[in-house]
């Protein structure tokens, strides 16, 4: 019997004041009952009960141990119960990390409307351009923007489909006018977004009718997040790839330009990846669940404003 065992027979003992009762309430005999008071105080090298054939009573070390015990039985129910309700009751703290501009678009305005909802949970958000190690960086989800996954093991919910287009400033199109089509591109200045998921060298460009793939010529600028861009592009630096998320706003302010509106670059998916299926904790499900009702509804609205921007 392990040592944990031992001291809940010893506490029923106590407690009950008998052999006898204590195997009752334990459901098993007095002999194991017994035998388990006597191999603990063997380990402890201290006789914690008197025994006479007509009572028992706890000695001076068996009333401290007893003080003791009770506290370890109690303090292990309760982390029982804690972990139990964490399957049925969204509370503590979720680390998450999200792509830049699905992050400051979408991530941080669900995370908002989720808290207004379950306020016992709370973020700790890290947004970069990658795809993070999710168990050793210890990240209970990734938000990220991917064609397809590889096969990593984890679990993986599909939010919605975006995509990104290419726009410029007003000013820009004072001076330089609008490319009419895709190979016109090389005749401007086109900034270059380097990351994971956007085109460097090639756009590929897709319409109704077509698809066209276009070498970009040398830039003169490149940037790592598509909020960076935005303020590249505002600035009248050229022609650059903008994600929905971050061009709806410019278009709708009237600062940016849509540049091709007939065509977008390639669709791409946006996905939670999160480590597990089994036993998943109830803030994570009901985070999931959340993302799956709000990101659509916050993409479709983006979708809505660029649409607009064709016509």
């Amino acid at each position: 019997m392990d040592l944990f065992q031992s001291m809940r027979v010893f506490v029923a003992v106590a407690q009950s004041g008998s052999f006898t009762a204590a195997a009752q309430l334990l459901s098993t005999t007095t002999t194991n009952v017994s035998k388990a008071v006597t191999a603990l105080e063997a380990r402890l090298h201290t006789r914690l009960i008197n025994r006479t054939t007509r009572r028992l009573a706890l000695t001076e070390a068996g009333v401290r141990y007893l003080q003791r015990c009770e506290r370890i039985i109690d303090d292990v129910r309760a982390a029982g119960e804690e972990a139990a309700t964490a399957q049925t009751l969204p509370v503590g703290r979720l680390k998450i990390h999200a792509m830049a501009a699905v992050g400051n678009h979408y991530v941080i305005d669900a995370i908002a409307r989720y808290r207004e909802i379950y306020p016992t949970v709370t973020f700790d958000l890290t947004l970069t351009n990658r795809t993070p190690d999710l168990l050793e960086e210890g990240y209970d989800m990734s938000i990220v923007l991917a064609r397809d996954l590889p096969d990593s093991g984890f679990i993986a919910q599909r939010l919605g489909v975006t995509y990104s287009i290419l726009c410029a400033s007003a000013r820009y199109v004072e001076k330089r006018g609008l490319p009419q089509t895709p190979d016109a591109l090389g005749e401007h200045e086109c900034l270059r977004i380097v990351n994971t998921v956007m085109p460097v060298e090639n756009w590929t460009l897709v319409s109704a009718q077509e698809l066209s793939t276009v070498t970009i010529p040398l830039s003169p600028f490149h940037i790592n997040t598509a909020d960076g861009m935005t303020i590249a592009i505002n600035k009248g630096m050229g022609i650059g790839i903008q994600p929905i998320a971050s061009a709806s706003i410019g278009l709708k302010a009237g600062t940016l330009v849509r540049v091709l509106p007939e065509y977008r670059l390639e669709e791409l998916n946006l996905y939670a990846i999160y480590p597990s299926r089994k036993f998943v904790d109830a803030k994570i499900k009901t985070w999931v669940e959340f993302l799956k009702a709000c990101i659509p509804q916050l993409l479709a609205a983006d979708q809505d404003v660029v649409s607009a921007a064709r016509s």
